[in-house]
């Protein structure tokens, strides 16, 4: 499984760095739309949303959420803005929901219609960090690049540091093969990726500690996107979120840590202005 882990990371890697460095911004985020949207269809299955009619629609009525969003923004950033922010509440409130992590565990109960707003507010907002990072004047493709090469630094480096030096589970009623260890790996990997590929973006050397402050932050997020769903899973009674992407389950598998960690970075790269 840890050979087909990497084979299929070592396909997309190349493939979504060329994206992101040679697309313009308005076709990256058409393609973002459709993976990001294709996340949500596998989040409102494990949500208990089984009808594929109904799951359509409902991705179909956040397709046109991202329409009207970038149509009433017109050129403007503060709608995007406001989304992503938006975003980094919906977060804060996922790591209370955590505590309390049977709330909406039984299908019928109400609370599952949570589950269902929630995939909007993790959806969309990423989405909008996303274009509001890719579409910055000064280097905007780098810094996308930085932020999700640190998400993906820190998801291998939890993977691998877990495996081998795990002991201290993190969260076990929620994710058994989480680790303490796991996580200090990501950590240490992603701050140390964001550092790399925020000089490849342009960082000085004065702007480097807001980086690696944002970089933490961004990792402890992807950690709690990844716990959320996590969480989804374990109500769902599922192992993964899909079987799309071979060694590493669905497509939501994949970006759970991405949509919580984008809206942090986008937020972080405003405040501190790199």
């Amino acid at each position: 499984m840890t050979r087909t882990r990497v084979i299929a990371a070592l396909i997309m890697a190349p493939a979504a760095i060329c994206a992101i460095l040679l697309l313009p911004s308005q076709w990256l985020a058409a393609l973002s739309a459709l993976l990001f949207l294709t996340g949500l269809w596998e989040w409102l299955k494990l949500s208990g949303v089984e009808d594929t009619l109904q799951r359509t629609v409902l991705v179909a009525l956040n397709l046109l959420l991202m329409v009207l969003l970038v149509w009433a923004s017109d050129g403007s950033l503060v709608l995007l803005q406001i989304a992503s922010l938006t975003g980094v509440a919906w977060w804060l409130v996922a790591l209370l929901w955590l505590r309390h992590f049977q709330f909406g565990a039984d299908r019928g109960s109400p609370a599952c219609i949570a589950k269902l707003a929630a995939g909007t507010l993790a959806i969309l907002p990423a989405w909008t960090a996303l274009i509001l990072i890719h579409a910055a004047p000064e280097h905007g493709p780098r810094w996308l690049l930085a932020a999700l090469t640190t998400v993906w630094a820190a998801d291998s480096g939890a993977y691998f540091a877990g495996r081998h030096f795990g002991k201290r589970k993190l969260a076990p009623r929620i994710s058994p093969n989480k680790t303490v260890e796991g996580l200090v790996g990501g950590v240490l990997a992603g701050v140390a990726t964001a550092a790399l590929f925020g000089w490849f973006a342009g960082v000085t050397l004065a702007q480097l500690p807001g980086l690696l402050l944002v970089a933490l932050a961004a990792v402890f997020a992807s950690v709690l996107g990844d716990l959320f769903e996590s969480l989804l899973k374990r109500h769902a009674g599922a192992k993964d979120s899909g079987n799309v992407i071979p060694g590493h389950g669905g497509v939501l598998d994949r970006i759970d840590g991405v949509l919580a960690a984008l809206p942090v970075f986008a937020l972080g790269k405003e405040i501190f202005g790199f």
